[in-house]
């Protein structure tokens, strides 16, 4: 009875830990988290710059628009729509200054700023930027994998036409 313990324990924590480990990792590849913000649109709202995210990687894939706008009464936002994403762990929206990034050294080689947690990987969202942000030199909006420190899907920010 002492040998099955002294090999059951150490296998049942063993296996635990394995498991909790390849559920925090894991677990995003198949669950998705779905958000649907209404984003503010319409009269007063001014378009600053635009973009389309794409894939950064065959594993990492990304669609859907990115818009800085300024709201009615002077707030900055970024806005997402018909966004989508591969999910991971500890996901960031991030302003880079980076004009089309390739690769993860491309993001952290420059300047960039965190807008916080992705909400979702999966529809409408919006964040704000903090007035501290200096526009002029944000040149893209990327979905960052703060944990591995990887690129998940750049979008590169054009001004609007008209």
């Amino acid at each position: 009875m002492k040998r099955f313990f002294l090999i059951a324990a150490p296998s049942f924590l063993a296996g635990a830990v394995f498991g909790a480990a390849f559920w925090y990792l894991a677990s995003p590849l198949w669950i998705d988290r779905v958000v649907s913000e209404s984003l503010i649109t319409g009269a007063g709202v001014t378009v600053l710059a635009e973009g389309q995210f794409r894939d950064a990687d065959a594993a990492h894939r990304g669609t859907g628009t990115a818009r800085i706008v300024t709201l009615p009464g002077g707030r900055t936002e970024v806005q997402l729509s018909a966004f989508e994403v591969t999910n991971g762990p500890d996901l960031e929206l991030w302003l880079s200054d980076a004009a089309d990034p390739q690769s993860s050294a491309d993001v952290t080689s420059g300047k960039w700023v965190s807008l916080g947690l992705l909400k979702g990987n999966i529809g409408d969202q919006s964040y704000s930027v903090p007035p501290s942000v200096d526009l002029t030199t944000m040149r893209s909006v990327v979905v960052w994998c703060e944990q591995f420190g990887v690129l998940f899907s750049p979008a590169p920010l054009t001004a609007p036409e008209g």
